[in-house]
């Protein structure tokens, strides 16, 4: 099984308690890779970097976490995005970005388009977010969406995860258009009630629902004040409640471990509803910790068949 994560690295400055900062790598479907990675699943992450020493940084750690850099496209004179990370008493964070002329964005611009699209066409799986769509222009979305086109027609799967950040979508219109197009293509749509009630108002979830039976959806929403997670595949339509959680820390990567938690138990084999428990049970131990990525001591054992992880 090949599989592809789509989207950006940055640089990330996490400010501390004490207003220093500290400084690591992050990104949503980074994030989503390495835990993959970490869980047994083959992955490549696929974006494209620059040639200076951060761009070398990163490509470094992630080969370290077991991520295949294959598709990575290094641009000459390019430097990574940057963004800072502030994070409330309550956990809860806050992003600042500098990105504008950030690599990533470049990866679906000539030339090397058509050998990025021709890569990804190969793949068996290709997991990309909201996020991931926001890098690319008009042209380069087209790019994206022919490719997913042509890994579905020879039997591959897309997975979305809308991750919608308004930010990143200085048109409300365009997003809409393009959210829709995602969803359109997806095989497993990852989606929250509150991305889309941003992007789509009171026709929010049905944005989504009506790929039911099509699509296999796991719908992030709360069942009175405790998170749940809809999971609808076939006929089936179920909530899968996440688990109690001793502390919460800092809520960075909690989706993003989720769907890495999801994808890997899907992968495994397991049930939809089974894959969404241990999907929760990494994302809880994701949110017990400071930043994006958890020690590898505090990795959850999620008991997956043919895994150790």
């Amino acid at each position: 099984m090949r599989v592809a994560c789509i989207g950006e690295c940055m640089v990330e400055l996490s400010e501390q308690p004490d207003g220093s900062l500290a400084r690591g790598f992050g990104g949503d479907t980074l994030n989503t890779a390495l835990y993959l990675a970490r869980l047994g699943v083959a992955v490549d992450y696929v974006t494209a970097l620059g040639d200076d020493v951060w761009s070398d940084e990163m490509a470094a750690a992630w080969g370290r976490e077991g991520i295949g850099l294959g598709e990575v496209r290094r641009l000459p004179g390019r430097m990574p995005g940057l963004y800072i990370i502030r994070t409330d008493p309550a956990g809860e964070r806050s992003f600042h970005y500098w990105r504008d002329q950030a690599a990533a964005r470049d990866l679906f611009a000539e030339p090397g388009t058509a050998g990025t699209g021709a890569a990804l066409a190969a793949y068996d799986l290709v997991y990309l977010s909201g996020i991931s769509l926001s890098l690319y222009g008009e042209t380069g979305r087209a790019a994206l969406f022919e490719t997913l086109g042509a890994l579905r027609a020879r039997g591959g799967r897309v997975a979305f995860d809308t991750n919608y950040r308004p930010r990143g979508w200085p048109v409300w219109e365009v997003a809409q258009a393009a959210f829709r197009e995602a969803l359109a293509q997806a095989d497993l749509i990852f989606a929250s009630v509150e991305d889309l009630d941003w992007l789509f108002g009171t026709e929010g979830e049905d944005a989504v629902l009506r790929h039911r039976g099509r699509a296999e959806i796991v719908l992030k929403t709360s069942l009175g004040s405790s998170p749940v997670v809809r999971v609808l595949h076939g006929t089936s339509d179920s909530v899968v409640p996440a688990g109690p959680v001793a502390r919460v820390v800092d809520t960075t990567a909690a989706g993003d471990s989720f769907a890495a938690g999801y994808l890997a138990a899907r992968l495994a084999g397991l049930d939809p509803e089974a894959a969404a428990a241990r999907a929760h049970r990494l994302a809880g131990a994701v949110i017990g910790h400071r930043g994006a990525v958890i020690p590898r001591d505090a990795m959850p054992d999620l008991d997956l068949p043919g895994s150790r992880a």
